[in-house]
C-alpha cells in the first residue's frame, strides 16, 4: 500500500527550546497538480509535534510538501 497526499504549511510554531508543532491542510489550487490531488484528498489536517530542531527547520508556512504513507511492517 502507498499513498501520496500533497499538503501546504499553514503555520509552523517553534518553541525556544528547537521543539514546535507544524499545521498542514491538503492543496486545492495554485496549479494543474494542486488542482488533481484536491480531487482526490479535498480535506483534512495533519498536525505533527516534534523535539527536533533539524526537522522543525524543513517546514516554511506556505511551503508545499508531499506526504507518503506507506505500509510498515511489523517488527
Amino acid at each position: 500500500m502507498a499513498v501520496r497526499a500533497k499538503f501546504f504549511v499553514v503555520k509552523v510554531n517553534k518553541n525556544e527550546d528547537g521543539s514546535g508543532t507544524v499545521f498542514l491542510s491538503p492543496v486545492s489550487a495554485g496549479s494543474k497538480e494542486n488542482d488533481e490531488f484536491y480531487q482526490l484528498t479535498p480535506g483534512g489536517t495533519i498536525e505533527l509535534q516534534t523535539v527536533n530542531p533539524e526537522a522543525i527547520a524543513q517546514f516554511e508556512d506556505g511551503k508545499e510538501v508531499f506526504v507518503d504513507f506507506t505500509e510498515a511492517p511489523k517488527e
